[in-house]
C-alpha cells in the first residue's frame, strides 16, 4: 500500500524511514506543549497570513523578547569545535550579524529578491548567518554538502541559475573550475582566514558592513531554498519549499515531535546540504525560541558525540540510527547525560536492539519520525503516546495520513501528495513503514539515485554496463552495491584490485558517500524484453539474503 497525506495547511519538505513490526508499547515522558495526542490532533490550527518571512516574523519577535527579558538566558545559538572554540550568539546578535551579511548580499553581490544563492559551506556560524541573511533579503537559498565534486557544483549552479555562491577555502577551487560554465554566477563570496582573488572575503566584508538592513516582506507562497534530491532516475532533482512551507510549516516539528521551549538546547547532527538541516537546526527550534546547538566533527566519532552530550547542557538530541547503532556499540558507561531529555531519530530504519540498548544506558526512548524532502513531519512518535518500537508513529497533527491500494502515478491527486513509499496502518492506528516503491538507497540518512552512481562507474574504463541497488547492512540500514559487466579485455585482471579501483573512481567522481560499498562482477544484468534493467530482481535477491 503506498502511503498518501492529506495537506491541511502546509505546502512542502524531508526524510524517508522504515521499520519492523514488533508490537512491544513503551510509554514516556510528559509532553510540555501539548497534553495528549488526541488532543494534538484535534486542536491543532495553522493560519497561513498573505506575507510571512521567518527572520522578520519570528527571529525578529525573539530579539523583541530577549530584550524585554522574556525569554530564558539560553543563547539562540551555542557553536563548539574540537580546537576549544565557541560562539555564543543570542537572537539579538544573531539579528545583528544576519543584517550584515543581507547588506553584503544587496550591495557587495547586487542581489535582488528572488536570486538564487548556493551555500557550500561545513557546521560552522556562517552557515547559520547565510540562512539568515537570504531569509532576510529573499534571495533563495540552495544548501549543498561540502562532499560535492566539482561535477555536482556545476550541476547544481547550472541547473538552478544561481547568481551567487558561498563556500569555504577548501571547495573554492572546485568552484573556480566550473565557474566559466556557469553564465549566470557573478558573486563568490569564501569563508577563510586569507582572501582569494575574484571572490569576497566575508570576514573581511563582515567588519564594514552595516547592520541596518530592513527585513523584505514576503509573500507566505513565495519559494525561500530549493533542496537538490536523489531521484531514481538521471541527477537530483530540485524540490522547492516557500516561505510558509518551512517557516510556518515545521513548527509542527518544533512544538510537537521535538517537543521544544525557550529553555531547551536542541543538537541535531545532520549535514548541512540535507532539508533535515533546516528542520532541526534552524526553523523548528527557532519556531520555539529554543537553542540551537552545533558541534562540527569534520566526521562522524561516537567517542566525541558521547562527550559533548555529557558536557554540555543538550536536552533534545537528534541523529540518524545509524549514529545510534555506532554510539550503543561504544562504552558508555563512564559517560551521564544529566541534561539530556528527549531524543529523536529520522532518515532510515532503526531496529529494535539499537533502540533498547539506548534505553538502557540512557534510560531514554528514541522517538522515530518520518518525512521526506518535500514535506514537514508526515508521522512520528510523540511524548505521552505509547512508541510501538518500529512503528513510524501516528500521523502528525499537518496531515491526514491514508493507505492507497493501488499505484498512483503521480505524486499529487487531488488534495493527496503521494509519498512513494509503502507501508500499512495497523488496528491502532500506527504506521509501519515497508519499502520505498522506487530504488532510492538511504544509506546512513544519505539519500542516493542508483543513476547517479551508475553515471560514475561508467566512466571506469572496466565497466561495460552496471546496475546498482540497495543491499542490507547491519550498521547502515542499506549501502549501494554495484552489479558490474567488465569489458573483454579486463576480465582476466585481479578482481579484488578492480573493485578498489572503481571504488576509488567512482569516490572521485561524484560525492563520496555515493561510492559501491559493495560490488559484484556478473556476466550479465538482468533485462526486460526491451532492455531495461530489472533492479528490482536484484534489490530482491540482496535483501532475501537476510
Amino acid at each position: 500500500m503506498e502511503i498518501l497525506l492529506r495537506v491541511k495547511c502546509l505546502q512542502r519538505l524531508a526524510i524517508p524511514r522504515p521499520v519492523r513490526a514488533l508490537h512491544r508499547d513503551y510509554r514516556t515522558a510528559t509532553p510540555q506543549n501539548f497534553s495528549d495526542y488526541d488532543s494534538m490532533k484535534r486542536d491543532f490550527k495553522l493560519e497561513v497570513p498573505e506575507y510571512f518571512n521567518f527572520a522578520g516574523d519570528v527571529l525578529d519577535k525573539w530579539t523583541d523578547m530577549e530584550k524585554a527579558g522574556k525569554r530564558p538566558s539560553n543563547p539562540a545559538f551555542w557553536w563548539v569545535n574540537g580546537d576549544g572554540e565557541e560562539v555564543r550568539w543570542g537572537f539579538e546578535e544573531l539579528g545583528f550579524l544576519s543584517r550584515k551579511l543581507a547588506n553584503i548580499l544587496t550591495e557587495f553581490c547586487g542581489l535582488r529578491r528572488g536570486d538564487r544563492v548556493v551555500v557550500i559551506l561545513p557546521q560552522i556560524p556562517e552557515w547559520w548567518l547565510a540562512n539568515v541573511a537570504c531569509l532576510r533579503t529573499g534571495t533563495v537559498l540552495i544548501p549543498g554538502t561540502t562532499q560535492l565534486t566539482q561535477k555536482d557544483v556545476l550541476y547544481r549552479l547550472r541547473s538552478s541559475k544561481a547568481k551567487c555562491i558561498i563556500t569555504n577555502e577548501a571547495m573554492a577551487p572546485t568552484v573556480d573550475a566550473v565557474a566559466p560554465e556557469c553564465e549566470n554566477l557573478h558573486s563568490k563570496l569564501v569563508v577563510s582566514q586569507n582572501s582569494r582573488e575574484g571572490w569576497g572575503h566575508l570576514t573581511g566584508l563582515m567588519r564594514h558592513a552595516s547592520d541596518n538592513h530592513t527585513c523584505v516582506r514576503t509573500k507566505h507562497d513565495e519559494l525561500m531554498s530549493i533542496f537538490f534530491t536523489s531521484g531514481t532516475s538521471g541527477f537530483p532533482k530540485m524540490t522547492g519549499h516557500t516561505h510558509s512551507s518551512f517557516g510556518l510549516g515545521l513548527s509542527v516539528n518544533g512544538r510537537f515531535w521535538l517537543d521544544l521551549t525557550p529553555s531547551d538546547v536542541m543538537w541535531n547532527t545532520s549535514d548541512t546540504g540535507w532539508a533535515k538541516m533546516a528542520w532541526s537546526s534552524v526553523f523548528s527550534p527557532w519556531t520555539q525560541g529554543a537553542c540551537v546547538f552545533a558541534h562540527y566533527l569534520p566526521r562522524f566519532e561516537p567517542t566525541s558525540i558521547l562527550q559533548t552530550l555529557a558536557k554540555f547542557p543538550i536536552t533534545v538530541f537528534c541523529s540518524v540510527p545509524t549514529a545510534y547503532k555506532m554510539l550503543v556499540q561504544s562504552d558508555m558507561t563512564s559517560y551521564e547525560f544529566k541534561s539530556l531529555q528527549h531524543c529523536v531519530s529520522a532518515g532510515e530504519p532503526i531496529n529494535l536492539e539499537v533502540t533498547e540498548q539506548w534505553r538502557s544506558k540512557t534510560g531514554l526512548d528514541i522517538y522515530e519520525g518520518y518525512g521526506q524532502t518535500e514535506t514537514v513531519l508526515i508521522c512520528g512518535n510523540f511524548k505521552g503516546m505509547k512508541i510501538k518500537p518500529g512503528s513510524m508513529g501516528k500521523p502528525s497533527p499537518a496531515f491526514d495520513t491514508k493507505d492507497n491500494p493501488t499505484k498512483t502515478a503521480s505524486t499529487l491527486r487531488g488534495n493527496y501528495y503521494i509519498t512513494g513509499d509503502r507501508g500499512y496502518m495497523d488496528e491502532d492506528g500506527y504506521f509501519w513503514f515497508i519499502a520505498r516503491s522506487d530504488d532510492i538507497i538511504s544509506s546512513s540518512g544519505y539519500r542516493i539515485g542508483p543513476f547517479e552512481v551508475e553515471s560514475a562507474l561508467i566512466g571506469h574504463p572496466a565497466v561495460a554496463e552496471s546496475a546498482v541497488v540497495s543491499s542490507p547492512d547491519p550498521i547502515r540500514g542499506e549501502v549501494v552495491k554495484a552489479f558490474i559487466v567488465l569489458n573483454p579485455n579486463y576480465k582476466s585482471h585481479d578482481q579484488d584490485q578492480l573493485k578498489k579501483d572503481i571504488q576509488e573512481y567512482v569516490k572521485k567522481t561524484t560525492a563520496p558517500y555515493k561510492y559501491p560499498r559493495k560490488v559484484e562482477f556478473v556476466q550479465e544484468l538482468p533485462k526486460t524484453i526491451s532492455g531495461k534493467i530489472k533492479r528490482n530482481e536484484l534489490k530482491k535477491k540482496e535483501w532475501e539474503k537476510i
